[in-house]
């Protein structure tokens, strides 16, 4: 097994600095000079549509770049309190200059997505995680594309679009994105020019507001020339994913067929008269609540500490943490776990009577 210097010279260092890692000394001198952390520099700041942000992100040397349709783990203080979520990253794949183009969409109830368009500037410094997820393009490309996406789900199948594009891709692409007016959509300028550039690429924009308001239908579909043979990605609301996979069974269609979501499904019903009892424990930071009923998450939330979480809907994984006893639920498909010293996801799982979790 081979060992690099610089990582060992690193964790030398590190012990003489104990008790802190070396990158707590680093910070003070530039918050961009970093042994270990992956951070980023916010060096341009757009706002493409009222609801969005556009961001231009310069990481620092450990970034490894990015699969077209992945997603980053963006960090961000704010009041004190460091939150995370998940962002994929719109730019093509192997971008010349290692920056990263993220366009945020700020949500109703988005606490972070709405601070960020609100407040980032140039100059600001965010924790980066590496890419990751398995919503990407095939590496033997395939011979037809079509991309449907809804609201913030734009940003994955743009990459994997701008990614064909710089390769030169010369097979059919046809482009469907449903967002609520024209206004909303970040990046349609940039879609008309890149399908009158590429006879190829056909883009299909529909909205879903106001008088001629329109969701995703077969019909929309219609007059695609290959379909039989295209490679499907799909990624946005709930409701989108649900017509299309409808409509992907229904009319037989045997080609591949990838997505992921955006938003997070509607939790399984719960009889409004079932008691909600028990205690739930945080052994690590030895604090303890009465369950509410709520997710892990929440509850460690309210209960003032701030477990790692990333898209708070089941996806990435990033909060995961060790269930020492107890029954859990998982709001999203309704079972059940009564297994100890099992890893379970706090922003899907509620606890169910009396739980111990190493939080």
């Amino acid at each position: 097994m081979s060992i690099r210097i610089p990582d060992v010279v690193g964790s030398i260092v590190e012990a003489a600095l104990s008790p802190h890692p070396v990158d707590r000394y680093l910070e003070l001198i530039d918050p961009m000079m970093t042994w270990r952390d992956l951070r980023a520099k916010v060096v341009g700041v757009d706002h493409p549509t009222p609801r969005t942000v556009r961001l231009t992100l310069r990481p620092t040397r450990q970034w490894q770049g990015h699969q077209a349709g992945q997603y980053v783990q963006l960090s961000t203080v704010i009041d004190g309190v460091r939150h995370t979520r998940c962002f994929s990253p719109a730019n093509a794949a192997g971008r010349p200059d290692g920056d990263l183009e993220l366009t945020i969409t700020a949500h109703d109830d988005g606490f972070v997505s709405t601070h960020l368009r609100d407040h980032a500037h140039i100059g600001m410094i965010v924790g980066l995680g590496q890419a990751a997820g398995e919503f990407t393009l095939p590496t033997e490309r395939p011979s037809s594309a079509i991309f449907i996406s809804g609201g913030s789900g734009i940003t994955p199948v743009l990459s994997m679009l701008r990614t064909l594009v710089a390769e030169g891709y010369d097979g059919r692409v046809t482009f469907l994105h449903y967002a609520r007016t024209p206004v909303d959509v970040a990046y349609r300028g940039e879609l008309a020019a890149i399908a009158a550039a590429h006879p190829q690429i056909d883009v299909r924009l529909h909205y879903t507001r106001g008088a001629e308001a329109e969701h995703f239908t077969a019909a929309h579909l219609d007059g695609i020339a290959g379909i039989d043979d295209a490679h499907l990605f799909v990624c946005g609301p709930t409701a989108l994913m649900d017509a299309v996979n409808q409509h992907y069974d229904d009319s037989g269609m045997t080609q591949p067929l990838s997505s992921e979501a955006f938003t997070l499904a509607a939790p399984i019903a719960v009889d409004p008269d079932a008691p909600v009892d028990g205690e739930l424990t945080f052994l690590r930071s030895g604090r303890s609540a009465s369950n509410d009923g709520r997710t892990i998450l929440e509850q460690a939330e309210s209960a003032g500490l701030s477990p790692e979480s990333g898209c708070r809907m089941g996806i990435c994984f990033s909060c995961t943490a060790i269930k020492r006893s107890g029954c859990t639920r998982n709001v999203l498909t309704g079972e059940t776990d009564t297994e100890a010293d099992t890893q379970v996801q706090l922003c899907i799982n509620a606890p169910v009577g009396d739980v111990e979790i190493e939080v």
